[in-house]
């Protein structure tokens, strides 16, 4: 590969050419990058929580029930797997969400994605042993995001309202502590 002029071989300059420039790319092909992205992550976590890695037990015996994870015997990297998984899948619909807003068919790709949500905790919850897991974890990592973007979005709206009354509040404690 040429190294483009005056730059010295071996430089990460050229990592420049793929980032987003704002100048040379369009909104719309930067939300369609984000959509194929984060629609890609939502496939391989979807399936990654309904197919855990190692897979299911088959038969039932040695203390192991048919159709748990197998890699549910190792409580904590379990627990680690299913947290990341779940984020990163809630994540990626969150994106997928707010990329299609206000877009046709937004309700059904709302409808579409929360199914999906319902379908992989159902999935989650089959194969993973009822005394592995603590489902508040997962349900949490679930809601994480969510809740994430709407704590940032309330803040970009109100944020500022609420730093003045926070700084009108302490001007004013601070002249009648002066008073006293």
């Amino acid at each position: 590969m040429a190294n483009p002029p005056n730059e010295k071989p071996g430089s990460w300059r050229w990592f420049k050419s793929f980032q987003y420039d704002k100048n040379k790319d369009s909104p719309s092909d930067a939300r369609n990058v984000l959509l194929v992205v984060a629609a890609l992550i939502t496939a391989v976590t979807f399936q990654a929580g309904v197919n855990p890695p190692g897979g299911v037990w088959q038969e039932t015996k040695d203390g192991h029930n048919a159709g748990r994870a197998i890699y549910a015997a190792h409580q904590t990297p379990f627990y680690v797997f299913l947290i990341s998984n779940t984020l990163a899948l809630s994540s990626a619909i969150v994106v997928i969400i707010s990329l299609t807003y206000r877009f046709p068919f937004h309700f059904e790709v709302w409808f579409a994605t929360v199914s999906m949500m319902v379908t992989y905790g159902s999935a989650v919850f089959a194969v993973t042993p009822k005394e592995s897991v603590r489902f508040r974890y997962i349900l949490t990592a679930a809601a994480g995001p969510f809740l994430a973007r709407l704590l940032w979005e309330a803040f970009n709206r109100w944020g500022g309202q609420i730093l003045e009354s926070f700084r009108s509040i302490r001007s004013s404690l601070k002249s009648v502590s002066g008073k006293c």
